[in-house]
């Protein structure tokens, strides 16, 4: 944690770590995307440079945000996992999200895929952050059974695959 913080505020602690141009959009690619290497983080629509994203990696893994550790299917690759503490942030994002819908002119297919995850109500989103910690915590990490069906990233994805093909 940074020691020239401006106040014990909680909004503004948060600003410390997140109150950048990158920093969330990186999350939004690991949790709505499920981006988990440099490369495919690298590739997200507004272009992020790599120097920037090595930073705000750094950031998310120093503030426990992120993990980080070598990709079993290849030695030089890294993979990036969400923490508990990230997932929590789930929440938070759908509401962004939701806001920036209702008052934003965004794009058909991200509009499409927050559909998906908000039409269902919380227990959606709870659904959602129990795959999230399933992927990257571990099975054990679940809070409730998985439902039957198709998992809620599985609609999101096609939801969002379906408005861009429309």
């Amino acid at each position: 944690m940074r020691k020239d913080v401006r106040s014990g505020c909680p909004i503004n602690l948060s600003l410390e770590i997140f109150g950048d141009r990158w920093t969330l959009l990186v999350l939004r690619d690991v949790i709505f995307t499920g981006a988990r290497h440099f490369r495919e983080l690298l590739t997200g629509p507004e272009r992020i440079s790599s120097n920037i994203l090595t930073d705000r990696l750094a950031v998310l893994v120093e503030h426990g945000l992120l993990t980080r550790a070598g990709d079993p299917s290849h030695k030089q690759k890294v993979v990036y996992s969400l923490t508990e503490q990230a997932i929590e942030l789930v929440p938070v994002l759908v509401q962004l999200s939701d806001w920036g819908a209702r008052h934003l002119p965004v794009g058909e297919q991200y509009a499409a895929r927050l559909t998906a995850l908000t039409a269902g109500g919380p227990p959606v989103v709870a659904a959602f952050m129990d795959e999230l910690r399933e992927t990257h915590l571990g099975p054990r990490a679940r809070r409730a059974p998985a439902p039957p069906g198709p998992t809620v990233a599985e609609r999101m994805e096609a939801a969002y695959t379906a408005a861009l093909t429309r």
